[in-house]
Order: C-alpha cells, then structure tokens, then sequence
C-alpha cells in the first residue's frame, strides 16, 4: 500500500512539473531523490507565499525581536498606516506594550478614530499593560458596533470595569460571552467573578454548562481547553 502511494505521489509531481513548465532538474530530484516528491510539493506546489509566512513564523520564535527590527526597517522607508500598525502588533507580540500603544496610536492619528482593528488591539495592549481606564475608554469607541457585541472585546472591558470596581457594570458585560460551546477560557474567568461576589448558585450553573459541554466535545479542542476544564471540575467539587 505504501508503495502504490509513493508511485502516485511521483506521478502526481511529475504531472505537476510538466504542467507547469518547471525546470528539469525537478524530474530528476522527484524520481531519484528519497523524498524529493516532499520536497517538490512543499516548495512548488504549495503557495510560495504561504512557504515564507510559515518561514518568518519559525524565524519569530526563535529570534522574536528580529520580527521588530524588520519592521522597523520598513517604517523608516515608509512612514504608512500600515507599517504602524504591522509594528505595533510585532511589539504586542513580543509583550511590549508601552511601544504597541504607542504606534496603534500613531496610526489612529493618520487614519480612522475608530478602525475597530487598531482599537480591538489597543484594548488587549491597555489591559495587559494594566491600563483599565485606557480600557474602558477604547472601548467606549466601539460598543455600538455589531462585532463588539458577545466579543473577547466586550469581555476584556467587563474585566477592567471589575478591576476599578465596578461590579455591576462588569457583571453585565462579562455575562455576555456566557454562550454555550465558546468562549471556554473566559467563561471559567465569569465563574470566578461570580464566586468572588458569592453568586454561588450562578456559578455552579456557568461550571456545570461547561462540564456537560466537555462531554460532546472534539478531541482537538478538549486538548486544547483541558487545562480549564480541569480547573471546572475542581472548582466544580469545592463549591
């Protein structure tokens, strides 16, 4: 079996080449070369484009502030709304917030006051900066807008509304991300919330709905929200 899928992987890459007018060179590492097929279709055959973002993706991990550099680079040849914006998320990337502000800003002064983008990651910069009136503020820009509503936005303005204590105003916004086979993560944080203000019964309630939802749940995504379901049930036993 194993061999028949390497005849047609061959056969599909030769295809491929003569389609495509490659070099002839391409023929010879395809059908001489152990794994040239592999290699022939992760560099031809796949969008070049997509090759190189998953290129830079590597590079930004191994050296994040090389991502930085380059885009820096890029703004002093050309001061555009862009390139502010690409480097204010490189800084967001890298945890340096006071810089991300500082260019998501600089673009909102060229642009539009109210690019939902530019201040969706202004507010994640200001609530990770610890800025929650700079929060609250951002948000005040954009929660008449339909993309606002029962959003990870809506969610980070209900945290910094608890943070300056303002319990009632962030109960109403961070219930909203309450919706059923989403928002994991943050609705464990509502429960939480809920526990502090001793709504304990509300609490158990949000819990429960998501300890019965882990049960119909994908593998993928139970690995990938395993650590808050965990926290779910223990919560779950101590209430």
């Amino acid at each position: 079996m194993f061999y028949y899928l390497i005849i047609v992987l061959k056969g599909y890459c030769l295809y491929h080449a003569y389609k495509n007018s490659n070099p002839y060179y391409w023929y010879f590492l395809i059908f001489f070369i152990p794994f040239g097929s592999i290699i022939y279709i992760l560099t031809q055959v796949y969008n070049k484009r997509d090759v190189e973002k998953i290129q830079d993706g590597i590079v930004s991990i191994i050296n994040p502030t090389k991502k930085v550099r380059d885009l820096e680079k890029r703004l002093e040849f050309s001061d555009s709304y862009q390139n502010r914006v690409d480097l204010a998320d490189a800084y967001l990337e890298i945890k340096d917030f006071s810089n991300a502000i500082k260019y998501y800003l600089e673009a909102l002064e060229d642009h539009f006051e109210n690019d939902l983008y530019v201040i969706k990651q202004l507010m994640e910069a200001y609530f990770k900066a610890e800025d929650f009136d700079k929060v609250i503020l951002s948000a005040e820009k954009i929660k008449n807008h339909s993309e606002f509503k029962k959003s990870r936005l809506q969610f980070l303005l209900g945290q910094a509304l608890e943070r300056i204590g303002k319990l009632d105003e962030a109960e109403d916004n961070l219930k909203q991300i309450d919706i059923r086979y989403s928002f994991y993560n943050e609705r464990l944080i509502f429960a939480k919330f809920l526990i502090r203000r001793d709504k304990i019964e509300e609490a158990q309630e949000v819990l429960n709905e998501m300890s019965n939802e882990s049960q119909h749940m994908t593998k993928l995504n139970k690995r990938l929200y395993r650590s808050a379901f965990v926290e779910v049930e223990k919560l779950l036993a101590g209430l």
